[in-house]
């Protein structure tokens, strides 16, 4: 009895000082009941809430893309996406080699070394370097650069949205709303 009487004791103490300190004090019993099932709701919607965050972090990505010069594309990305611990300029760099056979109409037979030397080059300097490097090549090496980077986040969106439908059809699938389980999701994590 009074290991009881101390729990309690100490229960008060803690929901006084949760009080006190402005901390919303849990509410017990009946609405534990309703916190599980708002849990489960919100659980559900999870995938989809990541998948929409990458979705606009790639929106913006592609927004930056298609506005910026190479020089710039950068710091730009690091700027506008701050949260993101990522090295961009390697990203950027990478998914230009990855495209560069596919969108590039340059003979063939210079592929090899147009790779080794986009490869050896920082992201920005890719353009200045391939028009020394081929100076009679009448296209512009930034717009092929630019367009291959487009393509990509263009796929990368494209599949989020996949994903992102996916996830609301198995939502409706278990007999829910999707925005009522993201207004359940958003209030359980405190997002609103």
């Amino acid at each position: 009895m009074e290991e009881k009487n101390s729990k309690l004791y100490l229960e008060l103490q803690m929901d006084e000082l949760r009080e006190s300190l402005g901390v919303e004090v849990p509410l017990k019993s009946a609405n534990s009941a309703q916190n599980e099932k708002n849990a489960q709701l919100a659980k559900l919607y999870e995938d989809a809430a990541e998948y929409e965050a990458q979705l606009l972090s790639f929106e913006r990505e592609l927004e930056v893309i298609n506005n910026v010069a190479i020089e710039d594309m950068v710091s730009q990305l690091t700027l506008q996406l701050p949260d993101e611990n990522r090295d961009f300029a390697q990203e950027l760099k990478a998914i230009v080699l990855a495209g560069w056979s596919q969108f590039s109409d340059v003979d063939s037979a210079h592929i090899d070394t147009q790779l080794a030397l986009i490869n050896a080059s920082h992201f920005h300097e890719i353009p200045q370097r391939m028009h020394e490097a081929y100076a009679d090549y009448e296209k512009d090496f930034a717009v092929i650069m630019r367009t291959i980077l487009v393509k990509s986040l263009e796929n990368d969106i494209a599949i989020k949205k996949l994903h992102i439908e996916e996830e609301m059809e198995e939502i409706y699938v278990a007999g829910l709303k999707p925005s009522f389980v993201k207004k359940i999701y958003k209030k359980y994590y405190g997002l609103e």
